[in-house]
């Protein structure tokens, strides 16, 4: 059977990182099946800035880091972990989105679009976001920060962003946002799905979650880098790279 794989993604500010670090810690997951912070890293270790969010080679080096890391926590979860689990704040959609988002006009955005889809890492990688759980976080208002790492703030353009590709590759996800503050209920409602997903033939149970799923609509139809900016009780609203 292979790992259940969880990518919480979403613009800045809406609590990604502050979720995956909680859910992590609650369910005890390996360091090596926790990809966290990939973007930030890539800044740091190349030197990028702000100003290169809208490069294309900003924004394909956080990619290829990023399934690299997928790659391995794959193999780790599939081969050495008794939990079966891979969880990711982001994934690769992300960088498809900021380089849709940094586009200076539609035909920019189909360019670096293609660009990055085309890249064979990723044509791979789409093939497991099929069976993936994707939580897109919403914007939750009086979270919503510049974290010194994402600076744009049109966190409603963001999300429809992330729905149109999403919905593009046919992948299913669900939601979050103002309706769901608490931490505590957010990793609750995690832990629920993905012992469904563990457990498929009890999908009946689907109805209880409060979490709002969505299917993609090209096949019937992305949360926050609060990294410690918020109290545990927030959720933001945020824009990952």
């Amino acid at each position: 059977m292979s790992p259940v794989q969880v990518y919480v993604i979403g613009p800045s500010s809406t609590g990604k990182t502050t979720l995956c670090n909680a859910l992590a810690k609650s369910v005890g997951l390996s360091t090596r099946c926790y990809i966290t912070e990939v973007a930030r890293q890539v800044m740091q270790s190349k030197g990028y800035t702000r100003a290169d969010v809208g490069t294309m080679e900003m924004q394909q080096a956080i990619m290829l880091a990023q399934l690299e890391k997928e790659a391995d926590a794959f193999a780790c979860a599939r081969w050495g972990n008794s939990e079966g689990l891979i969880l990711s704040d982001r994934s690769g959609i992300d960088p498809i989105v900021y380089a849709i988002m940094t586009a200076k006009d539609e035909a920019e955005a189909h360019q670096k679009e293609d660009v990055l889809v085309n890249i064979p890492a990723f044509q791979m990688a789409l093939r497991r976001y099929k069976e993936a759980i994707f939580l897109l976080l919403n914007p939750v208002e009086e979270w919503l920060v510049d974290d010194g790492v994402r600076s744009l703030d049109h966190h409603e353009r963001c999300i429809k962003v992330f729905h149109q590709v999403l919905d593009k590759f046919g992948l299913k996800y669900q939601e979050m946002g103002a309706e769901t503050k608490k931490i505590e209920d957010r990793v609750r409602l995690m832990e629920e799905r993905i012992v469904l997903a563990h457990r498929p033939h009890v999908s009946q149970m689907r109805e209880t979650l409060a979490i709002r799923p969505r299917v993609s609509e090209s096949t019937s139809a992305c949360c926050p880098n609060t990294e410690g900016q918020h109290p545990v009780t927030n959720t933001s609203r945020e824009m990952s790279l």
